[in-house]
């Protein structure tokens, strides 16, 4: 019987966290050219297999609508393994800042509270 209501709430819990919308892929050729024109850039690279980047995925996108203006991108590196080897990464989730000169000046490996994440980006004022 316990193991029933684990299996339901476990199931449960799945389901609520499915519906959470996250930060939409881009793919990197497009956000290489938006690298390094007056404004900071916050790069996430991530997978969609990856259980720590779906939480970043969602945490960027809440940061993201809240903060329209800011340059925030997500790069699935699970489709595109060649900016993974260009960019170094070598696990993931990755967060990289470039600043408005596109000079890279923050990186970050692992999952980032979304508070965080604004002190963060206030840092490196975005």
């Amino acid at each position: 019987m316990k193991l029933l209501i684990f299996i339901s709430m476990m199931f449960f819990t799945l389901n609520i966290n499915a519906d959470e919308p996250s930060i939409n892929e881009t793919p990197y050729n497009f956000v290489k050219l938006n690298i390094g024109h007056g404004k900071p850039h916050l790069l996430e690279l991530g997978s969609d297999r990856c259980h720590y980047c779906k939480i970043m995925g969602k945490t960027l996108y809440k940061i993201k609508k809240e903060h329209p203006n800011y340059n925030i991108s997500y790069v699935n590196v699970s489709k595109d393994r060649t900016v993974a080897m260009n960019l170094e990464v070598q696990m993931i989730p990755t967060q990289i800042i470039y600043d408005a000169k596109g000079e890279e000046v923050y990186r970050h490996v692992g999952k980032l509270s979304e508070d965080e994440l604004q002190e963060i980006l206030k840092k490196y004022q975005f």
